[in-house]
């Protein structure tokens, strides 16, 4: 057997009680879905997501593990497997296949840099049920004044809906965490909540100011906005931008795209 790569940031799930609450999201539609599975590892989740029928697109970086996925589900014809890095896969690559469902037992190192590259690849995608460790979780759904509140908070919830579905023990995992983890569901917006036309303006933004969590917007947004701009918008410059909700972050946007005019 493959032992767990501390490299690779690996903690193989076990918990078969677990493991049929998150393949029980994608039965009823054999045939009709195509699911990417993110790092199968020893294919704990694999075998149910192929018997329910669809597709099945799996990613796993470990060309270790290669073999044995091989090897274990040689009979099944609706298994493609890729040995790749999916930071770097071409999500575009798949088009033919969408609306692509995702699921996936991530990584601390690769979840926060692979949402925001889902991010843009949203079209192509009818959701995503990530299994993350729970201080991911907390902050995707964060809401303003909540300590896990951040950029990563903001830039997902205006693009995708977020839920919690479970919460995941230590002990449901070979090798245990350190901490406990849970799965997600991120279901992409008909229509992002910022307009489509003001999502770079928006981006800079909320990066700039979640920038220095402790300093002011009027300290952050220097550079962006004026304080009278800020000011513009409705909002006290002397925030931290850990309060602000996105409907008023909009509202900064708003400013800054009239003032580039």
């Amino acid at each position: 057997m493959v032992r767990a790569r501390k490299r690779f940031g690996q903690n193989f799930l076990t918990d078969t009680t677990i493991i049929d609450k998150i393949v029980g999201r994608f039965e009823g539609c054999p045939g009709e879905q195509t699911i990417v599975e993110i790092g199968p590892g020893r294919g704990a989740l694999t075998t149910g997501l192929l018997n329910t029928g669809a597709r099945l697109i799996a990613l796993e970086l470990d060309r270790d593990l290669i073999p044995l996925l091989q090897q274990q589900f040689r009979k099944h014809n609706n298994l493609t497997l890729h040995q790749t890095d999916a930071l770097r896969f071409d999500f575009n690559t798949l088009r033919e296949y969408a609306p692509l469902r995702l699921v996936g037992n991530l990584p601390y190192n690769v979840a926060t840099p692979l949402i925001f590259k889902l991010l843009d690849d949203l079209s192509l995608i009818q959701d995503m049920h990530f299994m993350l460790q729970w201080e991911v979780v907390a902050r995707l759904c964060a809401r303003a004044g909540d300590k896990h509140y951040g950029q990563l908070s903001v830039m997902v919830q205006n693009l995708c809906e977020s839920t919690i579905l479970l919460e995941v023990p230590p002990e449901s995992f070979n090798p245990a965490p350190k901490v406990n983890s849970g799965v997600i569901q991120l279901t992409p917006r008909a229509e992002p909540l910022i307009s489509k036309a003001l999502q770079e303006q928006f981006s800079t933004v909320v990066k700039t100011s979640f920038s220095q969590r402790r300093k002011t917007l009027r300290n952050n947004l220097k550079g962006v906005l004026t304080e009278a701009q800020i000011k513009e918008s409705g909002i006290e410059p002397g925030l931290r931008a850990e309060v602000l909700t996105i409907e008023q972050f909009a509202a900064l946007t708003d400013t800054l795209a009239q003032h580039s005019d």
